[in-house]
């Protein structure tokens, strides 16, 4: 876990290192942009009424690779913000705030 500074905005960073894979999230007190293995699917059907925002990019190997990623898809909640699919991570993570 590291901090990361956004303009003058600080987010989580997170890396858990899994047999054959790297689970990458960062994180406001809003949302999160996180690596392939997360369910966008999942938060917008079965998880709705928690109104989770987050986006997901696919194809990341690290924190750096995924602030620079477009994102692949992003919840409802996420959409609310203006957060779009193909955004840039660090862009996206900028209106969690």
């Amino acid at each position: 876990m590291n901090p990361i500074k956004l303009k003058e905005y600080t987010f989580l960073a997170i890396s858990v290192e899994l047999p054959k894979t790297t689970l990458l999230v960062v994180t406001s007190d809003k949302g999160y942009i996180m690596c392939g293995a997360l369910d966008v699917a999942l938060l917008n059907d079965k998880l709705k009424d928690r109104r989770i925002v987050a986006g997901r990019a696919t194809g990341v190997k690290t924190i750096d690779q995924l602030l620079e990623a477009p994102l692949e898809s992003v919840t409802y909640e996420a959409e609310a913000l203006g957060i779009h699919r193909g955004m840039i991570g660090k862009d996206a993570l900028l209106k969690m705030v």
